[in-house]
């Protein structure tokens, strides 16, 4: 080994020096805190990085090494360096860079794999040699090199945006309430931010499900039959249906009510107010033994408890809470420019502003469709549209490299 023309076993040789001194790195130091390598840290750095390969690119006679690297055993090993690692990082549960954690995965970096220096050392190898591939055939252009270099090209800028550009990436969380305007919200760490946007929440809706009865357990609390619990979705037509050897009957359905205490039991009244529950009254008849109950069924409220029908000795019949179909936030968004927005935010649909990308994360989750507050996520990554580029590039490789194929399988026919 080490004699030349090196091939795939000093390859791998090199992939798995890196691979045991990144874990060495990880023993002593412990993993990379991107937040140091901010602008303009993060700038020198890759000013610095592209120069030298550049250097390797133009003087490759200078170094074996540099001449190795431009060859497919370089390539395809360092590859296959970066599956691997990869494949670890998704058998592994990844945690937060923000939480500590003591396992024996987390003493390696396992469990914080984007900071590990393993997975550092490993993707940086298959970048440079990526970067020296392409600057050679770029200094060396010929036009029926274009779909290789848009695609070599367009992967190097793909990660060397998302690498260096993670250390820029901001995303906080903000908490609003209404008709009150709020400009501060908290990292990962709940260190608070003033920003240059202000978020005042106007309003916030909720679409639910419809409700479901279900069956449960009396000492366990689980829905049966355990598994593959079974449930009736009261739609608007629902009149009567059987939830295992139970029939139940509606009898009468109230969307918006309220629980009264009575000298006898507790019945639901009509109540168009916050705090409002669901509420129903059924019949329910067992097909086998006969058993009857009837009484009201309720998933409750932040105001009102919810109420279930004790069938027998070993199960009850419960309405859970509603789940949301969607939830949205009506808002009016102030800029320190003094531009004013009014615009809805909801789930996977974004608002974008002055660099943010405002996203709707969360509610009061114990007032459901009554909650007054509204939870926000906004994200900022200055170097996303340089990951963006790399994308698109890649993209128009592969068709370039599509279309000229075509063009090679015509000419030799």
């Amino acid at each position: 080994m080490w004699k030349q023309p090196w091939g795939y076993k000093e390859g791998f040789t090199i992939c798995g020096g890196l691979f045991f001194i990144g874990l060495l790195l990880q023993i002593t130091i412990g993993g990379i805190d991107w937040n140091l390598l901010a602008f303009p840290i993060n700038l020198i750095i890759l000013l610095v990085y592209l120069f030298a390969i550049i250097l390797i690119s133009l003087f490759p006679r200078k170094l074996y090494l540099f001449r190795w690297m431009g060859q497919s055993s370089a390539a395809v090993t360092s590859m296959i360096g970066v599956v691997v690692i990869t494949v670890i990082m998704g058998l592994i549960r990844q945690k937060p860079a923000h939480i500590s954690v003591t396992s024996f995965e987390a003493w390696f970096g396992f469990s914080q794999m984007l900071s590990a220096w393993p997975f550092i050392l490993l993707y940086g190898w298959f970048t440079t040699l990526l970067g020296v591939v392409t600057f050679r055939r770029l200094f060396s252009f010929r036009w029926k090199s274009i779909p290789f270099l848009l695609s070599h090209a367009g992967l190097f800028i793909a990660l060397i945006g998302a690498v260096f550009g993670s250390s820029d990436m901001q995303r906080l969380e903000m908490t609003t309430t209404i008709g009150k305007p709020e400009w501060r919200a908290f990292d990962q760490q709940k260190n608070m931010k003033e920003l240059s946007v202000a978020i005042e929440l106007n309003n916030f809706t909720i679409d639910e499900y419809p409700p479901k009865l279900m069956l449960i357990d009396n000492e366990t609390g689980k829905a049966l039959p355990e598994g593959k619990p079974v449930n009736l979705l009261l739609e608007e037509e629902f009149q009567s249906g059987n939830l295992l050897d139970w029939e139940i009957t509606l009898e009468q359905r109230i969307p918006e009510a309220a629980s009264m205490n009575t000298p006898d039991t507790v019945k639901f009244v009509e109540f168009y107010s916050m705090g409002a529950a669901y509420a129903v009254y059924v019949k329910a008849e067992n097909r086998q033994t006969h058993e009857y109950k009837e009484g009201w069924v309720s998933c409750g409220s932040f105001m009102f408890p919810y109420k279930a029908i004790r069938l027998n000795e070993r199960m009850s019949l419960i309405m859970p809470e509603r789940e949301p179909r969607r939830y949205a936030s009506d808002v009016t968004v102030y800029t320190e420019a003094g531009e004013t927005m009014q615009t809805t935010i909801e789930v996977n649909k974004p608002f974008a502003i002055d660099g943010w990308k405002i996203y709707q994360l969360s509610y009061d989750e114990s007032k459901g469709k009554w909650s007054n507050i509204s939870v926000f996520e906004l994200v900022k990554d200055p170097w996303l549209p340089v990951v963006y580029v790399g994308i698109w590039m890649i993209i128009a490789g592969a068709v370039c490299m599509f279309v000229t194929a075509g063009k090679r399988e015509e000419a030799k026919s």
